[in-house]
């Protein structure tokens, strides 16, 4: 029997030396309910299966903690300037970190109240709200230093460099025509739902 795509996805990320010191430095600090996701975990893939370089395309690495006892700006800083000087340049500047429990006090201002956005329960939660299926994906280190994956979605749309809709969006919110575009013009490959 081969591999699954969840073991092939966690020998890719174990190969990405820049987002395993991401995942193992985010370990040490022991934050609650805490994962990466989005592109530092499904860009890898499409650059384990196109030939490109490891790290290619990635822009950040999107590191989410889920905390609801303090909801507050004030305490989500806390957060973000503690993991940010666990890092050194320049992923102290690449490493963003969001307290999932608050990101409904925010979202619809900054991106738009094109569609409800309730609050999350836990940080996998989030990995239900975004806006394709492919990047629905999230990954964390745990202390014996086996990865743990989230796909609400699965992975069949990430290996097939596929960009789906998330069934659980209301279609055409959250920037699909940006969002697949920008994704077209670094990875060419990929195909998109309704072209």
């Amino acid at each position: 029997m081969g591999q699954t795509l969840e073991d092939r996805l966690v020998d890719i990320i174990h190969g990405v030396p820049s987002t395993m010191q991401v995942l193992r430095t985010v370990r040490d600090l022991n934050l609650p309910d805490w994962m990466i996701f989005s592109g530092a975990v499904y860009q890898p893939v499409w650059n384990h299966l196109t030939g490109r370089a490891p790290d290619y395309g990635i822009r950040d690495y999107d590191v989410a903690y889920h905390d609801a006892s303090d909801t507050s700006y004030e305490a989500e800083d806390v957060v973000i300037r503690k993991v940010a000087a666990a890092f050194e340049p320049p992923l102290r500047d690449l490493v963003e970190v969001r307290n999932q429990a608050r990101v409904h006090l925010w979202f619809g201002q900054k991106f738009g109240a094109d569609e409800p956005y309730p609050p999350l329960l836990t940080s996998a939660h989030a990995l239900e709200r975004f806006v394709a299926t492919a990047f629905c994906v999230g990954v964390r280190l745990e202390p014996d230093d086996s990865l743990r994956v989230w796909a609400p979605f699965g992975l069949d749309d990430l290996f097939a460099m596929q960009l789906k809709p998330n069934p659980k969006r209301v279609k055409g919110a959250g920037g699909w025509d940006r969002t697949t575009a920008s994704a077209k013009a670094r990875w060419p490959e990929i195909t998109i739902a309704g072209d």
